[in-house]
């Protein structure tokens, strides 16, 4: 975790609480500076917002998108949504004015918070993987293997141990134990950061990252496998049979592809995204915490993103998504029986 230096402050230096004992000192940004990072930012956390309000929003209105899955990924969006909404902000100001302004306890909430819901979405995103993997690898036994307790079984995982694990962490200050010297040495009025000692800085990044990833990565390239066997298999099967099966071929493979094309872009977004901020949070404390404070944020945010880019993913490869954004921003969602109009094309999706 990026920490303020033990050193001299200069004299001409910037407090983030004046005439107060022991403040600590201000991150000083040029004009520019600081629009192009709040400009930033705030586009970050707007979009996040915004984005997954309209899958929240469609999944809920249209009974159409009423299935386990879709209420996997509504989970997945309300998620990101707030994660936008109370942890992003609070986030921003600190990033920018190395400065926390809003007390002790609420700082222990906050990366509480932090911890509980970006590793949330992180479980959403490998339990809907899992999802992906019986759609396109046992399609047969689909529709019994993934149900609605099972889904509700996957839900209580996703939001449950997350909790458990943030607050237990954060609250009991394990992540500490050991450190304590250094902790004090780097404490003063206005300072808020979750610092790992490096057992925790280990345990966490596999609890919350390494472990869901590893699961995702292995669904993934099984979908992969399978995919490239039935691509195989259709290209042996005699012209006369393909002839007579050539359109289910086509809507089967188009579905399967998409599918596939759909996770790989979702895993490859996810792992851009954290790879970076987790195998930092583990290098930290054999670095004796040495990393600049700007290049820990840009990791941090970097990993935000991944709930900002969720939801364009879907716009981009969901036609139903599309459709019902259209339908939101028209305002028709407004009008009589509006919540059983179809979203999906006669043929294919």
């Amino acid at each position: 975790m990026s920490l303020l230096a033990v050193c001299p402050i200069p004299q001409n230096v910037q407090y983030c609480f004046d005439f107060v004992n022991n403040s600590c000192p201000k991150n000083v940004r040029s004009t520019i500076s600081l629009w192009a990072m709040y400009i930033f930012m705030v586009g970050a956390i707007v979009l996040t917002m915004s984005g997954n309000m309209l899958v929240i929003v469609s999944i809920a209105h249209f009974k159409q998108l009423h299935s386990p899955t879709n209420f996997l990924i509504c989970s997945l969006a309300t998620t990101d949504f707030l994660l936008g909404l109370i942890v992003m902000p609070y986030s921003m100001v600190r990033s920018i004015e190395s400065c926390w302004y809003f007390g002790d306890l609420f700082c222990k909430l906050h990366n509480s918070c932090d911890i509980m819901l970006c590793t949330t979405s992180i479980f959403h995103l490998c339990f809907i993987s899992v999802d992906r993997y019986y759609a396109v690898c046992n399609p047969l036994r689909y529709v019994t293997k993934i149900t609605m307790p099972v889904i509700v079984v996957f839900l209580l995982i996703s939001w449950s141990v997350p909790f458990l694990f943030a607050f237990g962490l954060v609250f009991s200050e394990l992540n500490i134990d050991g450190i304590e010297e250094y902790v004090t040495s780097t404490d003063c009025r206005g300072f808020c950061a979750l610092i790992f000692n490096k057992l925790w800085g280990v345990m966490a990044s596999l609890i919350a990252f390494f472990f869901p990833g590893t699961v995702m990565v292995g669904m993934y390239l099984h979908i992969f496998t399978v995919a490239r066997k039935h691509a195989r298999q259709i290209a042996k099967i005699p012209n006369a049979i393909k002839c007579v099966s050539a359109m289910k071929n086509k809507i089967f493979t188009k579905k399967e592809s998409k599918a596939t094309k759909t996770l790989s872009i979702v895993m490859g977004v996810f792992v851009f995204c954290w790879l970076p901020f987790f195998a930092l949070t583990i290098a930290e404390p054999f670095l004796n915490f040495s990393t600049p404070e700007d290049l820990y944020n840009a990791f941090l945010w970097l990993g935000y993103l991944n709930s900002t880019f969720n939801p364009i993913i879907y716009s981009l490869f969901y036609s139903w998504f599309r459709k019902a954004f259209k339908m939101i921003v028209t305002g028709t969602i407004f009008r009589p029986d509006s919540c059983t109009l179809s979203l999906f094309p006669a043929i294919g999706s």
